[in-house]
Parts: structure tokens; sequence; C-alpha cells
């Protein structure tokens, strides 16, 4: 499929339209309410016909304003000037969102709101990219810029919300991360090697007013070589793809490396671009190969680095070969029935098995120039459960400061602190049938990772005392003498386990 003009962005222009959508009330919450739940949901799976029958006949400007830049349907000219007064639908065409055509105006973009949330404040944005497979009705040129899928969000969520002075976005697509690390961060460099995609970013910065983004062409730290920054975010085209004759490489996702090197690339240089005390986020793909855990290659990486790095790992999801090809076959827009679909799949399958790939992770990967010394944090885990819809950012951020804490802290001093539960966590007790002392005791925590902790109960009990009142030195000591057990012994089991429960977000210092 032929690609489509670049978008030309132009302030004047951008600053109309903003203006417009503003005006029409061109927002999430009230598109949603125009066509409903159910079409909101169809939305979300690829599936217009629901919202298209739920806004038929309507001429308002915001029925006019979705039917043309969420669903891409053309439009009667005289509508989108109606829509938008200021801009008009010539300012659409010299922005090359859309085209004049016999019918009226037809959208060669679409530019969806994006509501978000953070310490700050609730908020949107307004982001413009290219039209998906649903408008095109068919499989994606290579050049493709995505919108806001789930992965963006996720990213964007997992930024700390700390501020910083300097970022840096590898891949920014559509500038989603760039705009999203400008909440927090002074400044941004935002890289790709598309220039479709830095044309779309400086489009989505002027359209949402964000100042301070600097898009630069090139490929990952080739940009910025020679510079440092406090923060660095990428959603790299970590998707593994073969190299292969007939296998769309779209720019988007693949990065034009065999298996998982991109990622490990990343991981081993990024190092050399962290300022001291600066983090780098990301998400990736990584290969679990003739019985090597992909964490363990992971941490093979991390341990690389020239610059020694801090390292905190989460593998969210795991898929098998098969799984993993359709589910990035279909994301191209080749669906099961196609006669490229089988070859495809072949294609993939082939080259997992060149590699002995057994099954391929997906997580997140944050990483930490020590400010001084050695690194401390060294954690790769699997966390498989559902997580709530809050960002994860805060607690990333939380559990960092806890960490830095709690290594400069000995036994006795850990013992001199006086502890909280904090707000989110609650206690489950199982009790078998007739039995009076529960068989299993559990912390469920209602934020973060939403984990679920087995405790025993001298653990129990000290989390269930940690009301800022008492340290934990004399709390063990008294648990100690409640449950007839030795207070040393029991000081060295429960010690570690603190650690662990503030680091975890699940007691805080008082």
């Amino acid at each position: 499929m032929p690609s489509l003009p670049l978008p030309q962005p132009d302030p004047r222009l951008c600053a109309a339209l903003a203006e417009d959508l503003r005006a029409a009330r061109f927002h999430g919450e009230d598109v949603r309410a125009a066509w409903g739940e159910i079409a909101d949901d169809a939305i979300a799976r690829g599936l217009r016909r629901p919202a298209e029958r739920a806004l038929a006949g309507r001429t308002d400007p915001l029925a006019v304003l979705a039917r043309l830049l969420m669903l891409g349907m053309p439009q009667p000219a005289a509508l989108v000037d109606e829509a938008l007064p200021r801009t008009t639908g010539a300012g659409l065409v010299a922005l090359n969102l859309a085209a004049a055509v016999e019918e009226g105006i037809r959208p060669l973009a679409v530019v969806r709101p994006q509501p978000f949330a953070d310490e700050s404040g609730d908020g949107g944005w307004w982001v413009a990219s290219d039209l998906d497979e649903a408008v095109l009705g068919g499989p994606l040129p290579e050049d493709h810029v995505l919108g806001v899928g789930g992965a963006s969000m996720t990213l964007a969520g997992l930024q700390l919300p700390t501020p910083a002075r300097r970022g840096l976005d590898i891949g920014t697509g559509c500038g989603i991360q760039a705009l999203r690390a400008r909440r927090n961060v002074g400044e941004v460099v935002a890289t790709d090697t598309s220039e479709r995609a830095l044309a779309f970013t400086r489009l989505n910065a002027m359209l949402n007013v964000v100042d301070g983004i600097e898009p630069r062409s090139g490929s990952l730290f080739e940009p910025v070589r020679g510079e440092r920054f406090d923060r660095i975010a990428s959603n790299p085209p970590f998707v593994i793809t073969p190299r292969a004759a007939g296998v769309p490489a779209y720019e988007y996702r693949d990065g034009g490396m065999a298996g998982d090197d991109l990622v490990a690339h990343f991981v081993r240089t990024v190092g050399e671009h962290l300022l001291p005390g600066g983090v780098a986020q990301l998400l990736g793909n990584w290969e679990t190969r003739d019985g090597a855990a992909g964490l363990d290659r992971v941490r093979d990486w991390v341990d690389a680095s020239p610059v020694p790095l801090d390292a905190w790992v989460v593998e969210r999801e795991v898929l098998d070969p098969l799984s993993y090809a359709e589910l990035w076959i279909r994301d191209g827009g080749t669906v099961p029935g196609r006669p490229e679909f089988a070859g495809l799949i072949d294609a993939w399958l082939e080259d997992f098995a060149e590699r002995g790939v057994e099954h391929v992770g997906f997580g997140y990967i944050l990483l930490r120039r020590p400010e001084a010394g050695s690194p401390t944090l060294a954690r790769y885990e699997r966390i498989g459960q559902s997580l709530g819809g809050a960002p994860l950012g805060p607690h990333l951020a939380a559990a960092l400061a806890a960490h830095d804490r709690l290594a400069g802290l000995d036994d006795a001093e850990l013992e001199a602190s006086v502890l909280l539960v904090a707000p989110d966590v609650s206690e489950a007790r199982h009790h078998l049938p007739g039995a009076e002392a529960p068989s299993v005791i559990e912390l469920r925590q209602g934020g973060g990772f939403g984990r679920t902790i087995e405790v025993d109960p001298a653990l129990a009990a000290l989390v269930g005392a940690c009301d800022g009142d008492l340290a934990v030195g004399p709390l063990v000591g008294a648990i100690a003498e409640l449950l007839e057990v030795d207070a040393t012994a029991l000081r060295e089991d429960l010690l570690p386990r603190i650690r662990e429960l503030v680091f975890t977000g699940f007691l805080t210092f008082a």
C-alpha cells in the first residue's frame, strides 16, 4: 500500500485546530458519550460500524469530527467548515491531515483525544497518527506511524513522576512518550529513524502547545552521541521479526535486527547516555533460547554494560512462538483467511526454530546509573497478575526511594525505624473447616503491582502492629515473647522480609 503524504506541521494552523477541537468538546469522555459504551468497546477491537450507526444522521460538530478524525470517514466540506470554523477543511488539507475529494474532505490521518492522569492532575492531549487497518481495509504500509495503543500507555504510566532536567525519547513514533515526559522533564530530545514519525511528533507538540521537544532523526543513540540525560524512555521497535523475503518490516515495531538483539543492544549501551542518578525505562521482548530463560539473558545484558547499572526487570507475559507470531501478524492487518497469513506464520516459526526459541517474554526494564559507587539493585521477577488502571510511575519512584533508604540502613538501624502499613494493604486468612488457626495468611496490595504474598503468623503480627507507634525492634521482641520463640532467631528471619515489604510498598517509613 503506498505511503500517504507527510504531515506538514504549521504552528498557526495547529493552534487554530486545537481551538476548534476544544470548542467542539472533542474529548474522550464526550466522544464516548456520543456513541455509547458498546460502540466504544467495538472501536477498541477495530470495529467501526456500531459507532457509525450511533452517529448516523447527526451533523453537530462533535459527530462530524468523530466520523472524520476517528473513524476515517469522508465528510461534506460544508460540515467540516462548520465543525472547524478557524481551521476549515482547507486548513486540514494544508496540514496534510486530509485531502479535498469529490465527496468532500477525506482524512489522511486520525486525530484522537487521549486522556491522561498523573500526580499533577487529569488532562488530555489530541494525538495525530496514521490511518489504521480498520480504515485502510488491509495491511498497513511499512512506514505506518502508530497511534496511542496499550503499550504506549503502559510506558507512559511507568515514567517516573519526579522532576528532571533533560530527557530522551528513543523511537518516539507519534510523540506520546515525549509529551508524557514533558510533564516532569524540562526538555526532551525525541528521536526516530522515520521522518514520518518525526513529522507527527512535531505536529502533536504544536497541537497540544507543548514546547521543549526537539525531534532528531537517527537510529537508537546515534542522534545523541556523546550526550547524557537524566531520563530516557523508549518504546523501541522491539518486535521480533524474521529477516525473510515477503515479511513486512514495519518501522514502528521492527528495528531491523535479528531476534531480541535490539533490546539487548539498548540495555548494553544505555548506561553511557545516563547522567549519575539517571534512569532509563523501556518496554521489550526477550527470548528463552535452548533452556536459557529470558530474564537470565536480560541479566547478562545488564552485566555486559560498561557502565554498572541498577536494574529492575519485570516480566509480565510469556508467549509460545506460534502465539507470538499470530499476535504480530494480526497487528499488521493480516488476518487468518488471507492468502499470505500461513506463509507469514511459517516464516516466524522457522526464524524461531533456527535460534532454538522456546518462549518470548514481554515486560518492563528500569535501569539506573548509580550516583556513586556500585549498583545495589538487581531485581528480575515475573508478575503475571492483572494490574489496575492506575499509572505505575509513582509506585516505581517510591520503591526506588525505599530501596535507597534501606541500602543505607544496617539491621540495627532498621530495628530502630518506625514503619506504617500502607493504606492499600489488606489481609486475608483462610481456615480449614472447624480449625481455629488459619492455614494460610495473605497480604494483598491494592495499588502498585497488586501483589499477594503469603506470610506466617509472626510477619502478619508485625505488619498488623506497624501503626507508627513502636519501632521494628521492640515489635519483634514483643512478637517473639507472644509466640514463645527465640527473639534473635526471629529477628534474623523477619528483617530481610521486612526489607522486601518496604521495597514493594506493603510497609512505609513513618
